[in-house]
């Protein structure tokens, strides 16, 4: 049977590892590979980025190697913006585009200037705290330990920068479908969610989950069941093919 690699990339202050649990959850036909970032998780001695772009050529070279089509990238919040950067750096070097591209919980790459005003600067350790907190993502518990907080805020304020600082440039357009995944009450605007439509020739369609900035989580069955039923389309025609 045809496999099918999942490549998944973390948001902003999280390992990859956030997805390791979804192993157990997927078809054994789809290969969960979580991307782990510089600077985090087991990269934890490595600097950590604060250029998008050269972050994806980055990721690209090392995946380079061992990646073979079929393969799909999903990428929530600061992820779905380096999913995109990292399907065009593969795409540059001679790589098929993804057979789909999942972009969650972030406004569209063109709409931007709103969704990151404020973000293009380094934030205290107080202002990131209270981003933290405004998330929901983050026990009190946790905000409050300073241990831990030594450890999150330089990830999260580099990671704060990796968006702020990003700028759309002009290139050739993608063409695999783009799937994105939105919260009801996240900060990420229909406007913004749809504008993810302007990245690919190809198809487009976008999902809302009732919830805020981590409805990842709180709605994961729901989360896992539209990536399989958007690769599962990919994946019979993908064997069809193979045993024609």
């Amino acid at each position: 049977m045809t496999q099918l690699t999942l490549l998944c990339l973390p948001y902003s202050g999280a390992s990859a590892m956030v997805y390791s649990r979804w192993r157990r959850k997927l078809p054994q036909w789809l290969t969960l590979q979580p991307v782990e970032l510089p600077g985090r998780g087991a990269r934890f001695s490595e600097p950590l980025q604060t250029d998008m772009r050269t972050l994806a050529r980055q990721l690209a070279a090392e995946l380079q190697p061992a990646l073979r089509a079929p393969y799909a990238i999903f990428g929530h919040s600061l992820g779905a913006l380096l999913a995109c950067e990292l399907a065009h750096a593969l795409r540059a070097l001679g790589l098929p585009e993804p057979v789909a591209l999942f972009a969650s919980g972030t406004a569209a790459p063109t709409m931007r200037s709103d969704y990151d005003r404020g973000f293009a600067e380094p934030k205290t350790d107080a202002e990131l705290i209270e981003q933290l907190r405004t998330l929901n993502g983050t026990s009190e518990e946790v905000l409050a330990s300073a241990e831990l907080m030594s450890l999150t805020l330089p990830i999260l304020r580099a990671d704060f920068l990796l968006c702020g600082t990003f700028r759309p440039v002009q290139r050739a357009l993608l063409k695999c479908p783009i799937h994105v995944l939105g919260g009801t009450t996240d900060r990420a605007t229909t406007e913004q969610l749809i504008g993810w439509s302007k990245e690919t020739l190809g198809s487009f369609s976008v999902d809302m989950l009732a919830g805020g900035h981590f409805f990842i989580h709180e709605h994961e069955a729901r989360v896992l069941k539209v990536i399989k039923d958007q690769l599962d389309v990919h994946h019979r025609r993908h064997a069809m093919a193979a045993t024609a």
